[in-house]
């Protein structure tokens, strides 16, 4: 059985493939083998030491696959279950792993595995930010930036399908129409255009109610701007770098406004809330009211490959790599 550890953190090369021998299940846990992981730009952040962890460590915060063998408690899954699951611990960059119950979910008939393993970060990341964190009303006009990533996609579509009016931003040309085709009303180039001049424009000088950021520094000041009153700035990542300190009275006092950094932790750690998150995100899927598209498949010896094109921005949309 293979897995990808990192014994120091670093640049994609300090991805190492290994050799594991698996034991029995733990008693809360499964063993899974796994049909598809998903990549996450997360990822790169434990691989360099942005996030740190303690060290050596798998990678690896999502997949899906077939339950082969189960612990001794465990009762509401069997051998032979389809599944999928995010979260800790790390780990689903390899072939085979056990892993604990509390995060698994039931993958429904009719739905690929391969498409389940990128929904589960990137799909129940959007249903917190647009259910939990900022829940949106029809007839809202939001903004979220890097519209034509993994989660720009999912989240373009669902937003539209609860009758949102939806901004979007990309940082080039090509991918504004990959963003108009997930459901965005308006897209804008930010590396070309003043967004937050351009969303006062959309919004006759209103400015939305909230602000969806998973960029980070570049987009921090002109997502303030662009705010309506008593507006939120929701920031869930950091693709261009670790917001700055931020100024309360001169940034945060003049419209009142709402500063949150929420993560799935926060509104997914019981049972009750990941069968609420999952059971919502896969009726999108199988309405047809979110299509996801795998835009890029690796295998497993192709990890390094993987993080380097993840943080070149090659990859424009869901990407996993498949272990066999």
């Amino acid at each position: 059985m293979k897995a990808v550890e990192i014994n120091k953190t670093g640049g994609p090369k300090v991805l190492e493939i290994k050799d594991i021998t698996l034991d029995k299940p733990g008693p809360d846990q499964v063993t899974i083998e796994q049909k598809a992981i998903g990549l996450n730009y997360i990822d790169t952040y434990h691989r360099s030491g942005l996030y740190p962890l303690k060290l050596p460590i798998g990678l690896g915060l999502e997949g899906a696959g077939v339950i082969t063998d189960i612990g001794e408690n465990v009762k509401d899954f069997k051998v032979g279950d389809k599944i999928s699951y995010a979260g800790i611990p790390l780990g689903s960059y390899c072939s085979h792993r056990n892993y604990p119950i509390k995060n698994l979910v039931k993958v429904p008939d009719g739905i690929d595995l391969e498409i389940a393993a990128t929904l589960m970060t990137k799909g129940l990341t959007t249903f917190y930010l647009l259910h939990k964190t900022y829940p949106v009303k029809s007839g809202e006009i939001i903004l979220f930036h890097a519209a034509a990533g993994g989660v720009g996609q999912i989240f373009g579509q669902w937003a539209k399908s609860l009758g949102c009016t939806v901004i979007g931003t990309v940082g080039s040309d090509e991918k504004l129409n990959i963003a108009k085709e997930n459901g965005y009303d308006h897209v804008i180039n930010y590396n070309k255009e003043d967004f937050a001049k351009k969303v006062l424009e959309i919004t006759n000088g209103k400015g939305v109610p909230v602000v969806y950021d998973g960029v980070g520094k570049d987009t921090l000041n002109g997502s303030i701007e662009c705010l309506a009153t008593r507006g939120m700035m929701v920031s869930f990542g950091n693709a261009s770098g670790p917001l700055s300190d931020i100024n309360v009275p001169k940034v945060i006092q003049p419209k009142g406004l709402y500063l949150v950094r929420p993560s799935m932790q926060q509104y997914l750690s019981t049972r009750g809330e990941l069968d609420e998150a999952s059971k919502t995100m896969f009726e999108k899927i199988s309405s047809g009211k979110v299509k996801i598209k795998i835009f890029k498949k690796y295998k497993l010896d192709e990890v390094i490959q993987a993080h380097e094109d993840l943080e070149g921005r090659k990859i424009l949309g869901p990407a996993v790599i498949v272990p066999n």
